[in-house]
């Protein structure tokens, strides 16, 4: 295995292999413990410093201190929206008697979500052949999206499908796609894999940390956990090419692993549509692996994304859970779903299409 630095990019060879059942809406208007338990009596007598030393290191830095109040902000602004927030027809990929699968907005809790099902399903007219009284359907997210990502949330409606489903994800049976724009300085890869630690101490934030510090304990009693993400570059400034999501083929030898703090963000003056593959399910995994990478999501202030880009103030991250593939809790059959790109995507896209007209005139 290849070990940090990453300066050393490669390209995987991709392709999609097996059968699957699509569900989605066309792109809008562009593509149709350890435990650490010792007692106090137990404990060697050492100073306060000198026990810290003895824990992992973080490999990114701590949250920008501008975060702070745009993030509280943010905050205060989707709570404000969650009483008169609602889903409709359109915000539904499909529906069937065990779930239904909806494109969740940006800037809105899943609680929120989660709460505005039943009026959606009492709406309802021709999505299933026959109606269910809400009032005895069980309810659950079987994912969860950060409130300000975008794109595919499950809903399931019986505490058996949503057993199953919670399994998958949790086990990593679930196939998945995201789609973001980062800001920094262009990448010399097309494709890239890493794999490093990911943790946060009692009451302190996500943080990357060394491959190698996987399984060791941190302050409050939690450990590092594992993380792995492939990211590919699909445009740099609206120059580029916009490939379909395929199943990855990962060769071993080309991952990268985490051993040394990451790239630190020079000027940042690219533009850069990104598709990310996690292996992991790992909260914040690909924002905290972008920022590892030198190129945050734009807006993502806590993790050194730019919150003005060119003029313009961006109020939320821009991520979005582009895809989901999974075998089907009870026919077993693999399924696939997609959600529509966002506005910022598609903009994204427009850009390469007017650099291609320009060049075919």
């Amino acid at each position: 295995m290849t070990k940090m630095p990453f300066a050393s990019p490669y390209r995987s060879h991709i392709f999609r292999s097996f059968p699957v059942l699509s569900f989605f809406l066309p792109y809008s208007n562009t593509f149709n413990k350890i435990p650490h338990s010792h007692s106090k009596s137990c404990r060697p007598i050492m100073s306060e410093e000198t026990h810290l030393s003895d824990y992992p290191k973080p490999l990114s830095p701590p949250l920008p201190a501008i975060s702070k109040e745009i993030e509280l902000n943010r905050a205060l602004s989707a709570t404000s929206k969650s009483t008169s927030f609602y889903l409709t027809l359109k915000d539904v990929i499909f529906e069937d008697e065990w779930m239904v699968i909806v494109n969740k907005p940006q800037g809105i809790y899943c609680d929120t979500v989660l709460s505005s099902v039943p009026q959606l399903l009492n709406s309802k007219t021709d999505l299933t052949d026959s109606k269910t009284e809400t009032n005895s359907l069980e309810l659950h997210l079987a994912n969860r999206l950060d409130r300000d990502t975008s794109g595919l949330m499950v809903i399931t409606k019986s505490h058996k499908v949503a057993a199953k489903l919670v399994k998958a994800f949790t086990d990593h049976k679930v196939k998945k796609t995201y789609i973001s724009i980062c800001i920094g300085v262009a990448p010399i890869w097309d494709r890239i894999s890493l794999k490093s630690g990911h943790g946060r101490s009692k009451f302190g934030v996500w943080r990357v940390y060394a491959a190698s510090d996987v399984g060791r304990s941190l302050p409050g009693g939690s450990s590092v956990r594992d993380m792995a993400t492939t990211f590919e570059v699909l445009s740099v400034n609206g120059q580029g090419k916009f490939k379909e999501p395929t199943k990855l083929t990962i060769n071993e030898e080309d991952v990268l692993i985490v051993e040394e703090p990451g790239i630190v963000a020079g000027e940042k003056n690219d533009e850069i549509l990104v598709r990310a593959y996690p292996q992991s399910g790992r909260t914040h995994q690909i924002r905290l692996h972008s920022q590892y990478l030198g190129i945050s999501i734009r807006g993502d202030v806590k993790y050194e994304g730019v919150s003005e880009w060119k003029g313009k103030v961006y109020n939320a991250h821009e991520l979005h859970a582009e895809t989901l593939t999974f075998d089907h809790p009870i026919t077993g059959l693999t399924v696939e779903f997609r959600a529509p790109l966002p506005s910022w995507a598609t903009r994204a896209l427009q850009k390469e299409l007017r650099q291609e007209e320009i060049v075919s005139h």
